[in-house]
């Protein structure tokens, strides 16, 4: 009996992961909402549903296996985080243009989902991206043309496209290695 609800909640887990994987898709804490309902389910593990009963007396991950997934998950913020600036820099803008890719994006991810919650947090983030970037690279005490100021701008917007996309495919390697780990533990 106590082997379906282990494969019952295994189950749920699964179908919930995957919509925290899509929570990460238009910028959302997805991957830290799975790290906790993970958490939620290997304590439920280790005191309730199989507490050294059925088929295995092992809980289903482990603590190591959810702090590696925090650690993946942080990766995968930080990726997200610089990635706008670096596309900013690597399209030749300044510092300047940098910082205004980073705080652009955060800003424009709080704005965006004020107006239309979760689709206007993607935009939002990568609309706030260019914007902080252009307008870095447009004021300042050597600010640069409005047609010089789009290279760097077009370079933030595609960084932080890459950081999200990066931070999705980590999300599904998290939602990978904690489903199999719970339906094969």
């Amino acid at each position: 009996m106590m082997d379906i609800a282990y494969y019952v909640v295994g189950s749920l887990f699964v179908i919930i992961g995957f919509a925290c994987v899509v929570l990460v898709v238009f910028q959302m804490p997805g991957t830290w909402i799975m790290l906790i309902i993970a958490t939620l389910t290997h304590l439920a593990d280790v005191f309730w549903i199989m507490p050294g009963m059925g088929s295995s007396t092992n809980p289903a991950w482990g603590w190591w296996a959810i702090a590696i997934g925090c650690v993946f998950a942080l990766v995968g913020e930080v990726i997200e985080f610089v990635a706008g600036a670096l596309g900013a820099k690597v399209g030749g803008g300044s510092r300047r243009a940098a910082w205004g890719a980073i705080i652009g994006g955060f800003l424009g991810a709080i704005i965006g989902s004020l107006f239309v919650p979760i689709i206007g947090t993607l935009v939002g983030a990568i609309l706030g991206c260019f914007l902080g970037a252009f307008v870095g690279e447009t004021t300042g005490k050597d600010p640069r043309t409005a047609a010089e100021s789009v290279k760097p701008a077009i370079g933030a917007t595609i960084g932080r496209v890459l950081g999200t996309t990066c931070k999705v495919l980590i999300a599904v390697v998290v939602w990978v290695a904690l489903s199999t780990g719970l339906l094969t533990g």
